[in-house]
């Protein structure tokens, strides 16, 4: 008996070691594991103007590319994108020295991944004139950014047979030294789970193939969400709009928010926003996007040049009488119908974008956040659009919710008289009818061709105004220049 116990107890002392190193093995294998792919790393930025443009609104963890797949895509696909300068050929801008452009976020979560952020989609951008550079303004609509063009750049790449860890390593190895462990990671996890995420992306986005494009400074802003988000088809819907600002909040409290007015808390809205990039539910960073929130609300809209393009002040003086007389019960900060939904039927305006956001839509937001700390309670399905106030105005064009009608003087045309034809995305100001150039060789060269026969592109609606003089029409132009 107890030479059996002895043998026992040599036995263990054989297996003892061998059990310690499979454990200590294991334990280091954890932390490699956690350190590579889950270890989160905070953003620093000097400034909330910093912020906006690069800072993380939680799209990384799920929706994020690693950084490294990301920044070869260009020089391996460049027959995708519209030309020349990579990211850049998509309407984006780069603050200098910064390696992404505004818009998108690099993040450390093991890996450095990057998503997009606000800055995507609000980021207004204006030039003078041709010759000189762009100016940046956060929260102002995006007016060059080709968001489906991204997408689909993304798409193509991944679809593309050379998407495969050999190329790719090869074209990261020409710019930049990998460890062995992150060569390993990339090759047999990162590049393979990219593509194959891509690709199944591409397969639920394929709806965006068999409507019109998107075109530049435009989004479908929420059948995204719904085939995403909330499970919901996209039917034969079209929600294709013109991008909003997004300054101001405090002066908007109170009223409807996006173009149909679908909630009227901010803090829904900006959370969901994060939601509609990419976040989710456990990767939402609520204590940045609250701080992000309260910047928004007190970021004034920029001045127009007036050093630069002097108003007219006696012009000025009698478009005022005219916006007090015909607009600002619509249109003017304590208007009685300022930031209210006007049906489509009253306002005119092309009906698709209405029709997206259905009771279903609704309610499936309301339900979407049950059981965390932070829940919707205020979406809601309307039938028309809202009277939006005109802080800013003459940084939003083109005007009308699907961004149909090319400068403010246009607007105050009849529908007959305004322009069926014109090309969007070209920054230079226009400051006579206030707007951006919408003709000629340039703007036909770098911008997109918008047509208004096209399905939810008509730029009907909206009439008031267009009965006015030609003299009041300059009057009142000239007077919104100062909003």
């Amino acid at each position: 008996m107890n030479g059996e116990v002895g043998q026992m107890g040599k036995k263990r002392k054989r297996w003892l070691p061998i059990l310690l190193a499979v454990l200590l093995l294991g334990a280091v294998a954890g932390v490699v594991g956690w350190y590579k792919f889950f270890r989160e790393v905070d953003q620093r930025f000097e400034s909330m103007d910093a912020y906006y443009k690069n800072g993380s609104i939680g799209t990384e963890q799920a929706a994020g590319i690693p950084y490294w797949i990301w920044v070869v895509l260009p020089r391996m696909f460049p027959e995708y994108l519209p030309g020349p300068g990579g990211y850049n050929s998509l309407g984006l801008f780069n603050d200098p020295g910064n390696d992404i452009p505004a818009g998108f976020s690099k993040k450390t979560i093991g890996f450095e991944r990057v998503g997009v952020n606000c800055a995507f989609c609000h980021l207004a951008s204006v030039r003078y004139s041709p010759a000189e550079l762009p100016l940046l303004y956060p929260a102002g609509p995006s007016n060059t950014v080709d968001v489906l063009g991204y997408q689909r750049f993304l798409f193509k790449s991944a679809s593309d047979p050379r998407f495969n860890a050999r190329n790719i390593l090869a074209q990261v190895d020409s710019i930049y030294k990998l460890s062995l462990l992150d060569r390993l990671i990339y090759k047999y996890a990162l590049i393979p789970a990219t593509k194959k995420a891509l690709l199944k992306q591409k397969e639920k986005f394929a709806w965006t193939d068999v409507r019109p494009d998107w075109g530049l400074g435009r989004i479908d802003p929420f059948n995204p969400v719904k085939v995403n988000v909330l499970d919901v088809s996209p039917g034969d819907t079209i929600g294709n709009s013109d991008m909003q600002p997004i300054w101001n909040f405090r002066a908007h409290k109170g009223m409807s928010l996006h173009w149909d007015g679908l909630n009227t808390d901010l803090k829904e809205v900006v959370l969901s926003s994060a939601i509609g990039d990419g976040a989710t539910k456990r990767s939402i960073p609520l204590g940045q996007l609250q701080k992000l929130q309260d910047w928004l609300s007190d970021l004034k809209p920029p001045k127009y040049p007036a050093d630069r393009f002097p108003i007219h002040a006696q012009l000025a003086a009698q478009g005022k009488v005219l916006f007090a007389r015909d607009c600002a019960g619509c249109h003017a900060f304590g208007g009685k119908r300022t930031g209210q939904v006007i049906p489509a039927s009253e306002t005119g305006t092309d009906a698709h974008r209405v029709a997206i956001w259905t009771k279903e839509a609704a309610s499936r937001y309301n339900s979407y956040a049950e059981g965390y700390g932070w829940k919707f309670n205020n979406f809601r399905s309307t039938d028309g659009y809202q009277s939006v106030p005109l802080d800013g105005i003459w940084l939003r064009a083109p005007y009308l919710h699907n961004g149909s009608v090319p400068t403010l003087r246009d607007l105050l045309e009849p529908v007959e008289n305004r322009p069926k034809v014109f090309y969007r995305g070209y920054n230079v100001l226009d400051p006579k009818k206030v707007g951006f150039v919408s003709s000629g060789p340039e703007a036909e060269r770098v911008g997109w061709k918008y047509d208004t026969c096209v399905v939810a592109n008509s730029n009907a609606g909206h009439l008031w105004g267009t009965t006015l003089s030609p003299r009041e029409k300059d009057a009142l132009v000239e007077y919104m220049k100062t909003q």
